[in-house]
């Protein structure tokens, strides 16, 4: 790197690498002599003073005469990248699971970008067995089989390091540890500063003062970089080959390396303390007490064995090629065609800046692979889909032919309503100041009727003016007989009713249309015209900049930019619209679309326009009650533990459980060495000490106040003096609503604290009342339905409690002679069994022995035989088709549902299992809820619709309408769909929605 054109290559690929605000800050505090100059683009910006960063990165080079080597362990980054995104899989048109390379790409772009190394290499095991396979058989022997979406990723995570221009380096024989190793080490004694990148913990025996443990960020918290001080201290040892040793004894259950039985992490670290290293402890056994010593004798060998194991070979016969490790330039040919294929947009503008195109991507033929692996699905896997030849994005508005009109006089608008009257479906979008469509204010709208044409009207600042133009197209919104076409239209329709336009008519909405098809995947516009129709719509960030407080809005953008952003808008969705119906079709949901979904958005945007009335008083003074509540525990759990502690910090609270308390010698850590002190874990004590539901009655009241308590008033309307939610349509794969601001679904109501919450939801007048109406036990009824379960379905048919008749059958009495107990297990036992509720996990939530548990499982399955096959056929319909259905065919397409990993596959089972009831439940009440709104316009009565939470409903209503109502809401929901199992409704009558419910 002395040679000047070396540091200039260097300087241009640092540079390169910049993102644009890492490129603008660096342009205001260098642009020297460019005083004033003011640069729109920042591929002009580059090439300004381009020259004047190559001088800056020679001047720090020379300075520092750095050599920097970056070794990546690629399977332990790979590994760690997929289980990071595998909760919350990013798939893309053709269903292949991405997130494996998307968070290898992240990380290899954060080392590039951050770190700068001078060299760089990845290094991976072969499948060549090694030493370790050979001296000690079971070696890694229960490793899992990898996954398939990671199997399937790995390919392209090769293509994407070798379009990078880093090397691959392997070794038959040897593990990329020991390679790793061996590099780093010959790499320190020629002068390079070595970061080892790996979450390993085996790598701390390298550590040097020249070489260091490189763990990437996560969860949140950056990077962390490791030497010997930071080794020694996190092992509590003093010299970083006793890390070798710790391992030795403690062992490794992901490698299948045994140690010493009974030690774990503590005891090994106390071991090593005072005895050195395993050869000391072993030699020393005779001072040790009771079971361990009997431990360290009778397995000193494998103790020996273990630490050989675990130590990471330094002799492998492979060179150190400075010149083949140097950073190099991406290869733009490699990877632009690569991220096209995989549909990394965003990361192909981070890599190439804002000139990345996909245009020229596709013009040189990128994407070939798409079509291969498309081809080489499973079949039936998601076959709306995969039978559609995924698109590689090659079109946009630059160099595709199309006709936008701008209508901006009276006479011409006019003319385009009275066309649109004579159409039987037409598509429209309104462009506004604001994503909150109560209080945005109308820029224009946009219509489209054939592909390639739009036409687009402004709408100025002016209110009157503004309504003037929506009265010239009121009678074409208002026609019932005309369909109307848009994305995510509930949006429009909220819009258009605060200019006093009632929209009506069919909708198809392709958002809503495209969560029927795929549910799992994204739905905004965007995605699906790059994946649908291979184009790419005109970014909102082009016209009005990027998010955060200096983003304009539409109206401070020219007219013409905006007529051609909003034309395409509707152009674009019309097109997807013609390609959806026939998907619909295909996937036999046209019906579900046109009988549930589509009619269901009139009534959310009702409700949501409705709001609910929120008592701020009752929010004050329980806040108050639950500072004291917090104040009063904090003090508890201070006294109980005998130290005062943040309660809030992990960190803090695991090392006052399990260091101070004792409370679990097996106590597990995180990856970062801090214990585990999530729910889960602490519900697995609460027995163990009464300060570990302290600290889960502490962690509710807090979360309790900041996410509802003090938070509920902020979110009221200045306008209205009411909270409107927003109600999420396509985001939940099972069909359930959810809602935002405020998430009405988490409202807690297990707790009494909890539900005090609801006594803050009032009715807007003193002379209404709220009435909320519950679907009883759906879900078991649900069951009961599908599965044809003779016993279940005699049960609700009788009207028993379908708990005391499970436990009656399960445990052989009459339903008068069922104990509490009895009940209380059956009734776990009933919700349990469809979540895949394992014997263990019986035991658990009842407090049982397993055996106990055991026995009430199987008991309950030799009297519902019925849902032993229910749940056996579910699973074998899925492996066969690649989805589950409800009773109204809506779909839930499991990928994963013939995976060879035993984890992956049974997530998939229990879904499919789950799906339909849950999804049957959500089609249930949707159905009420369109029913009933009907009844409330046909009957032109007063009371209003102002909630939908899980399986309730919540009404405003007059006190004079509450018979009436009742009597609606009742027949509405309990047939709303005809079914063999009876359906029960609680309705309820109060002055605030907890009295009420």
């Amino acid at each position: 790197m002395e040679a000047a054109g070396s540091v200039e290559g260097y300087a241009i690929k640092q540079f390169r690498l910049m993102d644009s605000a890492s490129l603008t800050g660096a342009y205001c505090m260098l642009a020297v002599g460019l005083r004033g100059q003011q640069f729109r683009h920042l591929a002009l910006l580059r090439t300004s003073f381009a020259s004047y960063f190559a001088y800056l990165c020679r001047e720090r080079l020379n300075m520092t005469s750095v050599k920097k080597l970056f070794l990546l362990d690629g399977m332990a980054l790979i590994y760690r990248a997929y289980f990071a995104l595998s909760k919350v899989p990013r798939l893309t048109s053709y269903g292949l699971n991405t997130g494996a390379i998307m968070g290898f790409t992240n990380t290899l772009l954060e080392i590039l970008k951050n770190q700068q190394p001078t060299h760089i290499a990845v290094v991976f095991d072969t499948d060549a067995p090694t030493n370790r396979h050979i001296e000690f058989e079971a070696y890694k022997a229960h490793r899992e089989k990898m996954p398939e979406d990671l199997a399937k990723s790995i390919p392209f995570i090769h293509r994407l390091i070798e379009g990078f221009n880093i090397p691959i380096i392997t070794k038959d024989g040897y593990e990329a540890d020991d390679i790793i190793g061996t590099l780093a080490k010959r790499a320190e004694q020629q002068g390079f500063t070595v970061y080892c990148m790996t979450p390993d913990k085996d790598f701390g025996q390298l550590v040097s003062e020249r070489i260091f443990i490189y763990k990437p960020a996560r969860m949140g918290n950056g990077a962390e970089t490791l030497g010997v001080s930071e080794i020694l201290e996190k092992w509590e040892i003093t010299d970083v080959s006793q890390v070798i040793d710790i391992l030795g004894l403690w062992g490794d259950a992901v490698d299948n390396i045994p140690g010493i039985p009974g030690i774990g992490e503590k005891t090994a670290k106390k071991l090593i303390q005072e005895f050195g290293s395993v050869e000391g402890i072993i030699e020393n056994s005779y001072q040790l007490k009771g079971k361990l010593r009997e431990n360290v004798e009778n397995y000193a060998a494998q103790g020996l064995i273990s630490k050989k194991l675990a130590t990471i070979q330094l002799d492998v016969p492979i060179d150190l090629n400075e010149k083949a490790l140097e950073v190099e330039e991406p290869n733009r040919e490699l990877l632009e065609p690569l991220f096209a294929e995989l549909e990394f947009r965003t990361l192909g503008r981070r890599v190439f800046g804002d000139d990345f195109n996909t245009v020229e991507v596709a013009s040189r033929g990128g994407g070939g692979q798409m079509d291969l692996f498309a081809a080489n699905m499973v079949e039936n896997t998601a076959p709306a889909v995969e039978k559609e030849e995924p698109v590689v994005p090659s079109r946009n508005i630059h160099n595709t032919p199309h006709t936008y009109h701008l209508v901006d006089t009276p006479d011409a608008q006019q003319e385009l309503a009275a066309r649109l009257g004579k159409l039987t479906s037409f598509c429209f979008d309104t462009e506004t100041t604001s994503l909150d469509a109560l209080s945005a204010e109308l820029v224009g709208i946009s219509f489209a009727y054939e592909k390639g044409v739009a036409y687009y009207i402004p709408a100025p600042a002016d209110a009157m003016e503004a309504q003037a133009i929506v009265n010239i197209f009121k009678p074409v919104f208002e026609n019932p007989n005309i369909e109307k076409v848009g994305q995510n239209l509930k949006y429009d329709i909220l819009l258009l009713s605060k200019y006093g336009t009632r929209v009506q008519g069919p909708l198809f909405d392709t958002m809503i249309a495209h969560y029927l098809i795929d549910p799992d995947t994204r739905h905004n516009m965007d995605i699906l015209a790059e994946n649908y129709l291979g184009y790419t719509p005109v970014s909102i960030t082009e016209l009005i900049g990027p998010k955060g407080k200096n983003q304009s809005n539409m109206r401070d953008v020219a007219v013409e930019l905006v007529k051609e952003y909003a034309a395409e808008d509707a152009d674009i969705t019309w097109q997807l619209h013609e390609i959806f119906k026939p998907l619909l079709i295909d996937t036999h949901t046209l019906e579900l679309a046109q009988q549930v979904e589509f009619p269901l958005i009139y009534v959310l945007a009702e409700i949501e326009k409705n709001g609910v009335k929120i008592d701020v008083d009752t929010l004050k003074a329980f806040s108050l009650s639950l500072e004291e509540d917090i104040k009063r525990l904090e003090a508890t759990i201070y006294e109980k533990a005998g130290v005062q502690f943040n309660i809030a910090s992990p960190k803090q609270l695991g090392e006052v459980l399990f260091d101070k308390l004792q409370l679990d010698p097996k106590a597990k850590k995180t990856k970062t060495g801090q214990y585990k002190t999530g729910e889960d874990v602490l519900l697995a004590l609460a027995n163990k000490s009464d300060i570990v539901q302290d600290i889960l009655d502490f962690r509710q009241l807090q979360k309790l106040k900041s996410t509802y308590v003090d938070a509920l008033p902020g979110l009221i309307s200045n306008t209205t003096g009411l909270i409107h939610t927003s109600y999420n349509q396509a985001v939940a794969a099972t069909g359930r609503l959810s809602s935002t601001n405020p998430n009405l679904q988490n409202i807690p109501i297990r707790t009494e604290k909890g539900r005090e919450v609801r006594k803050a939801f009032i009715p807007r007048n003193p002379d209404h009342v709220l009435l909320s109406a519950d679907y009883s036990q759906i879900e078991l009824r649900l069951i009961a339905e599908l599965s044809e379960d003779k016993n279940m379905l005699e049960a609700f048919q009788a009207g028993h409690d379908i708990h005391r008749a499970t436990a009656a059958r399960v445990y052989g009495v009459t339903l008068e002679e069922v104990s509490a107990d009895q009940r209380r297990n059956a009734k776990a036992v009933n919700f349990g069994i469809i979540y895949g509720q394992s014997a263990f996990g019986l035991s658990q939530s009842l407090g049982i022995p397993r055996k106990e548990a055991a026995t009430i499982i199987e008991q309950y399955f030799a009297q519902y035989t019925g849902i032993r096959q229910y749940m056996t056929k579910a699973v074998e319909f899925a492996k066969e088709h690649g989805y589950v259905e409800t009773i109204l065919k809506r779909r839930r397409y499991l990928r994963d549902i013939n995976s060879a990993n035993m984890t992956v596959r049974g997530f998939a089972e229990r879904n499919a299992i789950n799906a339909p009831i849950q999804g049957s439940a959500a089609d249930l009440i949707k159905i009420a809820m369109i029913n009933i709104q009907k009844d409330i316009e046909v009957n032109n009565l007063k009371g209003k619709m102002i909630m939908q939470v899980h399986d309730e409903l919540v009404f405003d209503v007059p006190r004079q309408e509450v018979e009436v109502f009742s009597k609606i809401i009742m027949e509405r929901m309990k047939n709303a769909i005809e079914l063999r199992v009876p359906i029960e409704v609680e309705v309820g009558e109060g002055k605030n929605w907890l009295e009420a419910h």
